[in-house]
């Protein structure tokens, strides 16, 4: 990490000293400062406090986005000014990793939240995660777009990049969304960032921060992507290719010229689909049938006839048994046979 942050100048991490260091125990070199919430009125004036601020962000910002390993907890006990006007990052005992293939999304939901962007913002947030069973989109893109709206109205001091990261966290898991493993973390990270920076700076905005220093944490994502170790997996990779690509199009010219190139489709089973509308067109049918017998039946009772059954006329009392039974059948049908599919 020490390495990582070389390039900023305001930024130290002091080292472990391998000898005195075990699995349980971290011992890193002697640093000579003060805690920052320990710094009195009179010592701050002699601070460039901005410039400071300015280069703590700028260093998580890097951390998180282009190196992937980042110092986890930045609580102000952690971070000290040192005698010769620098920050140093102690206490690397939880640290925290981002996979290569998130970097470029939350640096887009970074950019998001600091345009205000809200709509956007929770399209990236969906591209980091996966959602899960009873995921609520409409909720979950209001919320987070909401979210985002206010915070772009908020006064400067209100502004909190890692709160509105939590809170981000906060709506998708309530929404049933599963957001990465070290989403939280870099949450967590960048709350106490915040109190940080503030405390040095308390008009520092970290949304202009990220606009800031956007472009050059972009080159320097590019740089790494262009890594002898990057370009030489990616030679593999093409390598592999080259020399599948010849055999596969072989057997697709061999499939297309005898006839055997087939599509698979995942559509619905036609054959289910026609027994249901015969199922359909059968009951409706049916329902004819026996509105057809209720009416002829009601018209025949006004017919004199000696057939009575009851005192009623005998064809015109059959007619409605008819109907009557057939309905039932209907009924007993639906009710016994009709199961939804599972």
């Amino acid at each position: 990490m020490g390495a990582n942050l070389s390039n900023i100048d305001l930024i130290v991490v002091p080292r472990p000293i391998e000898d005195y260091t075990t699995s349980r125990v971290l011992t890193m070199e002697h640093i000579s400062g003060k805690k920052i919430t320990d710094l009195s009125p009179l010592a701050r004036i002699d601070l460039d406090s901005t410039r400071l601020a300015e280069q703590l962000f700028r260093a998580y910002l890097q951390q998180i986005l282009v190196d992937g390993l980042f110092h986890a907890d930045p609580h102000p006990g952690n971070v000290f000014v040192t005698d010769d006007h620098q920050i140093a990052l102690i206490d690397l005992g939880m640290v925290g990793q981002i996979l290569p293939e998130h970097e470029d999304d939350l640096i887009q939901l970074l950019l998001a939240i600091s345009e205000g962007i809200g709509d956007k913002a929770a399209d990236f947030t969906r591209r980091l995660g996966e959602p899960r069973s009873g995921f609520d989109e409409r909720q979950f893109t209001w919320e987070i777009s909401d979210l985002v709206a206010r915070q772009q109205g908020a006064i400067l001091e209100q502004m909190e990049a890692g709160r509105i990261v939590l809170e981000i966290a906060r709506i998708a898991g309530n929404n049933g969304f599963r957001m990465p493993n070290g989403f939280t973390m870099v949450a967590k990270t960048l709350l106490n960032l915040d109190q940080v920076v503030q405390i040095l700076d308390p008009r520092f905005d970290p949304k202009a921060s990220i606009r800031e220093n956007a472009m050059e944490i972009i080159g320097q994502r590019t740089v790494k992507s262009l890594s002898s170790t990057a370009l030489l997996r990616a030679a593999v990779e093409v390598k592999s290719l080259i020399e599948k690509l010849p055999g596969r199009i072989s057997n697709f010219l061999d499939a297309v010229a005898h006839n055997e190139l087939s599509v698979k489709v995942d559509a619905i089973d036609e054959k289910l689909l026609l027994e249901a509308f015969q199922k359909i067109a059968n009951r409706i049918t049916l329902g004819l049938v026996i509105a057809a017998l209720i009416v002829g039946a009601a018209l025949l009772t006004r017919v004199e006839t000696s057939f009575k059954i009851m005192g009623y006329p005998g064809l015109a009392m059959i007619f409605f048994l008819i109907a009557a039974c057939m309905g039932i059948g209907i009924i007993i049908s639906i009710v016994f046979y009709d199961k939804p599919s599972e």
